[in-house]
């Protein structure tokens, strides 16, 4: 249901990163000089970045401040009229399984608002963001982050999804025990390391996420490594370039 409601509001920034590629292409087959086309394919993915994260932000604020906001007042009228209607009675039940209905409803679009940009990433970055991605796994995780103020917007988004996905993989298919999160800021790179103690084995062609994860780290010019022999441990380990905004 949570998915349905946010495809017609998804549906702009796929059709503008969509056009965009297109653009792309068309760039680097028309004639000029391969220097020139080069510079404005990375001048053209720089500000398909700003506008897919911008749009990215709106969503999130609307689906935040409106959708969510009307949920919590229908699951609070909801709860008053449970405690009006009579006990045992039918209608006692009706509102009884709306009112869970609701509440499933609302827990759904706040994991959906989470997936699509955290707020504590936008008000506190990414060491934060990561902190509460390792709180909320169910493998226990270690996260620990060494930066030295905020990092541009699209570097926090990728490193912060890139946590995220990670995280997701080793609950999901590792067995691990435990699991560790470690960032730093070293040489003008942001680098994320996301190690666990798992059986290891995996594979980006099995349809771990991790193909995809590759790509959204590409498009800030950063770089996926894994090393997961069969076995284990697994590390996934992320550098992106990328220069502070705050100290």
């Amino acid at each position: 249901m949570g998915g349905a409601l946010l495809f017609p509001l998804l549906a702009y920034p796929l059709t503008a990163v969509a056009a965009g590629r297109a653009a792309l292409v068309r760039l680097v087959a028309g004639p000029g000089g391969q220097e020139r086309r080069i510079g404005e394919l990375v001048s053209s993915r720089a500000r398909l970045v700003d506008a897919f994260e911008a749009e990215r932000r709106r969503i999130e604020r609307d689906l935040h401040d409106g959708a969510q906001q009307r949920l919590v007042a229908l699951t609070m009228t909801l709860g008053l009229a449970r405690l009006d209607a009579e006990p045992g009675g039918e209608l006692s039940a009706r509102l009884a399984e709306a009112h869970r209905q609701a509440g499933e409803v609302l827990a759904e679009l706040r994991e959906l608002i989470n997936g699509i940009h955290p707020q504590v990433l936008t008000d506190r970055g990414l060491p934060d963001a990561c902190a509460d991605a390792a709180d909320r796994s169910p493998v226990p995780v270690a996260a620990r982050f060494d930066l030295p103020g905020r990092l541009p917007a699209p570097v926090e988004s990728a490193g912060y999804f890139a946590v995220s996905e990670a995280l997701a993989n080793i609950a999901k298919h590792s067995g691990a025990g435990r699991a560790r999160v470690e960032g730093r800021y070293v040489d003008s790179r942001l680098t994320i390391e996301v190690a666990d103690d798992g059986r290891g084995g995996a594979d980006p062609a099995a349809g771990s996420g991790l193909t995809g994860l590759a790509d959204r780290v590409a498009v800030v010019d950063g770089t996926l490594a894994v090393s997961s022999p069969p076995g284990g441990p697994t590390l996934l380990r992320v550098e992106i370039p990328c220069t502070p905004i705050s100290l």
